[in-house]
């Protein structure tokens, strides 16, 4: 069985509750659970923290095995130089998720410090962006 997780960072724990008109009704809980009954032959694990260095521990711990790890690391995507030589240094293929379209937000957003070692990225999609990542590591002739 194929094992895709997902890992978010700081403040998506309030996906649902927060900027609704940004981020929508739907909770990251309610998310995670679509996927994985749309997707029934794959391991989804999920992973939040608004910890940077527990995000950097979970990209360890995971990034040798799973097949490919999706990453809203919220903020920090645009800080993170830690964040940035963990997606580096390890096996596991990454894509960038953002719920927002970080190009129609301010003008600090509009950078991500990952994206260079992501596989892919993708943004203002909302919700579904989650989906489409999966379904790019399914397609994934690589692994």
């Amino acid at each position: 069985m194929k094992h895709i997780e997902i890992i978010n960072g700081p403040n998506l724990n309030l996906t649902g509750k927060r900027e609704p008109a940004i981020y929508g009704n739907t909770t990251m809980e309610e998310m995670v659970d679509a996927l994985r009954r749309r997707f029934p032959d794959v391991e989804i694990g999920y992973y939040q923290s608004n910890v940077e260095g527990e995000i950097i521990n979970r990209l360890h711990e995971v990034g040798f095995s799973a097949q490919g790890i999706i990453l809203n690391a919220g903020g920090y995507s645009h800080t993170s130089v830690a964040i940035h030589d963990a997606i580096a240094a390890i096996t596991t293929p990454v894509i960038e998720v953002h719920i927002s379209n970080i190009f129609a937000r301010e003008e600090y957003r509009r950078h991500s410090l990952l994206s260079d070692v992501c596989r892919g990225v993708i943004c203002g999609l909302g919700l579904e962006g989650y989906r489409f990542a999966v379904e790019s590591f399914l397609k994934d002739k690589h692994q």
